[in-house]
């Protein structure tokens, strides 16, 4: 009997291991967990949990057929920035927590700094709190970018309870915290921005804004590869997860959904960023564009779709002879893959051979990055063009998917890709078969493959071909 309750004792105290990206558990310790594959994440949790069931409590409100629900407490409320409300869904509703990532330096700071001083008002107060920056400094950034508000609050600070403290005395009807990572609990172990101390206050902070019908904004901190720092469990926790990308050296921001509770996840904003701050781009097009009197060899226009959103860019291609036996390949704005295929279509299907011993060059206008397949078959014309030193016709614009047999195949949004070329002005349109609506005055040729596609090229480009072959 002594030996069975040894036996059992040491089982019960045996100490079990917890993965705190994702809550996996084991008996041993793993370096990597196998559920979400995330390293060093697996720690002790302690002895095995008692199994314990909870008894039926007193409800806090009956349960009521969903339509005589009251959906006017969830009703949005614009931040008097458009380009985040329709990434939004038209607004913030009350209790609504939104967290907002991107690398250091994108401006979202600037953004939220904003939105703070545009969503202020008589009956709305906002609650700013920095946690990496002092309140002098916010002040500096708030006069260079003209967002003082009298409703708008500030505070600094690196304390989960005195932020609590803040929401008592101000009672603002928003709440932005700048950021999650920075601001840890006293009674919490760890340094501010671990995996605990981060749930800790996102946890603190969500509950605080469903009791007090309180939007709330977080900023989160990105890892190298990305991806949001600290746990996974914090998306899951807010009801909007955005991610706020752009080029550095480039002028566009990109805002995008990716969780979205209250609305879509298709709706992209877009913003440019300058010396006074930062502004929405109702028609962010004219970034991507360089307006010319004539035609340039080597330019193609496209329809690219960022979301739902049709944005107008600009292709460049450029070919020079090779110095060196190996000819480089450099891109910019474009997948080096996509290049790279769309080369040995021209080659074997479209036979123009001169590319194989060039240096290519190829790039985007404005700092926009062209991924999705439609792009294909601007960046073959361009490249054909620039290989032939033809220009394209003028205010030609190409959409459509290139296969490795040389077909042009159907895209999506076909019909409001056609509709942004034609608002801007332009006239002719290259598109694969069965287009759907064309707009009112645009002459739309519908291509099978890259051959008929290059046949938009004046007639002495495929004799030049030959004669370089």
């Amino acid at each position: 009997m002594t030996v069975m309750a040894t036996r059992k004792s040491s089982a019960k105290d045996r100490p079990t291991y917890r993965c705190t990206e994702c809550g996996w558990q084991t008996a041993k310790w793993l370096g990597r967990c196998p559920e979400c594959q995330a390293w060093g994440t697996v720690e002790e949790a302690g002895g095995a949990a008692a199994v314990r069931t909870t008894a039926p409590g007193r409800v806090s409100a009956a349960a009521l057929p969903i339509g005589q629900v009251d959906g006017r407490q969830a009703t949005a409320r614009g931040t008097g920035v458009p380009e985040l409300d329709r990434v939004l869904g038209g607004g913030l509703v009350p209790g609504a927590v939104v967290l907002l990532a991107g690398e250091p330096g994108v401006g979202k700071s600037t953004l939220l700094l904003d939105v703070s001083a545009k969503a202020a008002s008589d009956d709305h107060r906002t609650l700013y709190v920095t946690g990496e920056e002092s309140a002098s400094q916010v002040r500096l950034r708030a006069d260079r970018i003209g967002a003082l508000s009298d409703h708008l609050y500030l505070a600094a600070e690196t304390d989960l309870s005195a932020v609590l403290g803040h929401l008592d005395e101000v009672k603002p009807s928003l709440l932005v915290m700048d950021s999650v990572q920075t601001v840890a609990s006293p009674e919490i172990d760890g340094a501010p921005g671990g995996v605990a101390q981060v749930r800790e206050v996102a946890a603190a902070l969500i509950r605080a804004s469903k009791e007090r019908g309180m939007s709330t904004l977080l900023v989160g901190h990105v890892t190298k590869d990305g991806s949001i720092a600290g746990p996974r469990l914090l998306e899951h926790l807010v009801d909007v997860v955005l991610h706020f990308e752009g080029d550095r050296h480039a002028r566009l921001r990109l805002v995008r959904g990716v969780k979205n509770r209250y609305g879509t996840t298709d709706e992209v904003g877009c913003f440019e960023l300058h010396d006074e701050g930062i502004t929405g781009l109702a028609d962010p097009s004219g970034l991507f564009l360089t307006r010319r009197a004539e035609p340039v060899p080597g330019t193609c226009l496209t329809v690219t779709l960022e979301g739902r959103r049709p944005l107008v860019a600009e292709v460049q291609a450029l070919t020079v002879d090779s110095q060196i036996p190996s000819p480089r390949r450099t891109t910019s704005g474009l997948e080096t893959s996509r290049v790279s295929m769309m080369l040995a279509v021209l080659e074997q299907r479209g036979r123009i051979s001169a590319l194989g011993k060039r240096d290519i060059y190829s790039a985007t206008v404005g700092g926009v990055k062209l991924s999705e397949p439609a792009a294909d078959l601007a960046v073959a014309l361009a490249l054909a063009s620039a290989a032939s030193d033809t220009p394209l016709p003028k205010n030609l614009v190409a959409i459509g998917e290139v296969g490795l047999a040389g077909e042009v195949r159907r895209v999506t949004g076909v019909q409001r890709r056609l509709a942004e070329a034609a608002r801007l002005g332009f006239t002719h349109a290259l598109v694969p078969s069965d287009p759907g609506r064309i707009p009112d005055g645009m002459r739309v040729l519908e291509v099978g493959d890259i051959g008929e596609a290059l046949r938009v090229l004046p007639a002495r480009a495929p004799r030049q071909g030959r004669t370089e072959e």
